[in-house]
């Protein structure tokens, strides 16, 4: 009895066993993918680190390029400052404009004179009646008095007045709009002109419109000549980065016969054209900074022989950035029109 009954058990044990052998395939196979997702994303992190690592390698070495020949690349650096120095030099000059065009806001005025019968009651009935317009800051009663003594002082007539039986002049009120339009003083103008009591109301803008129509061809001058200068950067920086590329043909046939993209060939030109771009910025602030140095004497000088304080302005720290990125901006740009253009030229042989 014993006998016959332990061939069945080994019997059975070796009907299991083929079974487990065919559970761990199917395993083995559930767990396959798993792998293969893992391995997909330590591929992705590794391209990434390296496409940083590439970045930073280029961008050293067109800087050690740079280095490497000083002289040449100076000279070109400073083209690109003096390309730059004139339009940041009438930025300067409008920001100045500004600051006059807002002075020439507070100055502009109405005058308005009153009836030679109006005594001084009515000139300050009138005066209220003028301050309750919407359209109207601050004004400043002048009697006759004070505008005798002012016509006298600024005419130097003293002497030739003094015979004068009478005072000539009318009490006047000097209005300081809220707006500056041109359209909105005249509209001020004649509602105060029918007010009982006011004789006239003068109102001279010809001399403001003048200067800000001159402003506004300076502006126009700017930008007209910030885009020919910058074209000029480009041009510029174009034609350095294209002596680079034509000097280096060969190696680039090479890394292009090996599977080199045109994104990795282009990397390096690209960073040697923002070097360009940001060595010519800071030679422009350079350039403004000694320029600013040498005028701010002589301007001094002249505006204090008209009796006034006048000083040149300068870049402050959002204006020396903008420079410096827009310089680096047109140095990239250049370097990269004028690889993508050389690069569509090139076939590797």
């Amino acid at each position: 009895m014993k006998s016959s009954a332990t061939p069945k058990r080994r019997q059975g044990a070796a009907l299991k066993t083929p079974r487990k052998a065919a559970v761990k395939p199917a395993v083995e196979k559930a767990q396959a993918p798993q792998r293969g997702a893992r391995s997909q994303q330590t591929r992705f992190s590794s391209r990434l680190r390296a496409w940083g690592r590439h970045h930073r390698s280029m961008a050293w070495d067109s800087f050690q390029r740079l280095i490497r020949y000083p002289l040449g690349n100076l000279l070109t650096m400073l083209a690109i400052a003096i390309a730059l120095v004139l339009p940041a030099a009438l930025w300067l000059t409008l920001d100045s404009a500004r600051l006059l065009d807002a002075e020439l806001d507070e100055s502009a005025t109405l005058t308005v004179y009153l009836e030679l019968s109006a005594d001084d009651a009515q000139s300050l009935r009138i005066e209220e009646a003028v301050n309750a317009e919407p359209d109207v800051l601050e004004t400043q009663l002048i009697s006759a008095e004070q505008g005798m003594a002012e016509f006298q002082q600024s005419l130097g007539l003293d002497d030739a007045l003094t015979g004068l039986e009478s005072n000539p002049l009318p009490i006047s009120m000097v209005v300081r709009p809220e707006s500056v339009d041109p359209v909105a003083m005249q509209q001020l103008a004649a509602r105060l002109e029918a007010l009982s009591g006011v004789d006239e109301v003068r109102l001279d803008l010809a001399w403001v419109e003048r200067l800000r129509n001159l402003a506004e061809l300076g502006r126009r001058v700017a930008l007209a000549l910030g885009a020919l200068f910058g074209l000029g950067v480009l041009l510029v920086v174009g034609n350095t980065i294209r002596l680079s590329v034509e000097s280096r043909r060969r190696e680039i046939e090479v890394v292009m016969l090996i599977g080199a993209t045109h994104a990795f060939v282009r990397r390096p030109f690209l960073y040697s054209g923002a070097w360009y771009g940001l060595g010519g910025g800071l030679l422009a602030l350079g350039l403004l900074g000694l320029g600013n140095h040498w005028l701010s004497l002589p301007v001094s000088a002249l505006a204090a022989s008209y009796g006034a304080s006048f000083s040149l302005p300068q870049l402050d720290v959002t204006g020396s950035t903008i420079l410096l990125s827009c310089s680096t901006l047109l140095g990239w740009l250049g370097a990269w029109l004028a690889v993508t253009r050389h690069l569509s030229s090139i076939r590797p042989r």
